[in-house]
């Protein structure tokens, strides 16, 4: 049996969203929350909220090890057998996970979301928290997880507004 990780996902709301980049949506949305092909959740409709909708809703989901990105889907009711797609949000699972977080963190989070052609097309709020299954207590250990590169200034330079530019330089 694979080793996973249980993500209690709160969905919250979406902003802007539009059918198709011409007209909003009007109602009957719903969020689709996948990590691999065998755990997909779903919320329940938002009926009134047309192109800004709230949920408030969380799902629990079942993470492999082995997932490496979590896909947040939007879409909208438009018959009792057809759904139209509005946007995904491909999340990196290193967003929310790593010796930085310790386990049961709770991270609220917005991400822009694509359509088919990879437009803009809204924005989802979200708060996620993992939990170990099976009593293991480090979500992730240090032995697998990949430190972020280091930046370092370019020749010491500081930009008029306060912000460092430099290169990543990755250590071995």
């Amino acid at each position: 049996m694979e080793q996973s990780y249980s993500l209690e996902i709160t969905i919250i709301s979406c902003e802007g969203l539009r059918i198709n980049r011409q007209k909003s949506v009007k109602k009957n949305t719903f969020v689709t929350v996948q990590t691999d092909s065998q755990n997909v959740n779903t919320t329940q409709l938002d009926v009134e909220g047309g192109s800004y909708p709230v949920w408030n809703e969380k799902l629990y989901v079942q993470m492999p090890m082995h997932v490496r990105f979590l896909n947040i889907d939007v879409q909208c009711k438009v018959s009792s057998f057809a759904n139209k797609f509005i946007g995904r949000a491909k999340i990196p699972v290193s967003d929310f996970t790593g010796p930085y977080f310790p386990e049961n963190y709770l991270h609220i989070l917005s991400y822009r979301l694509r359509d088919d052609n990879m437009e803009r097309n809204g924005i989802i709020n979200f708060s996620i928290r993992m939990k170990a299954i099976g009593g293991h207590h480090n979500v992730l250990s240090y032995s697998n997880y990949q430190l972020p590169p280091r930046i370092t200034p370019m020749a010491g330079k500081v930009s008029s507004y306060g912000m460092v530019t430099g290169l990543p330089v990755w250590n071995s």
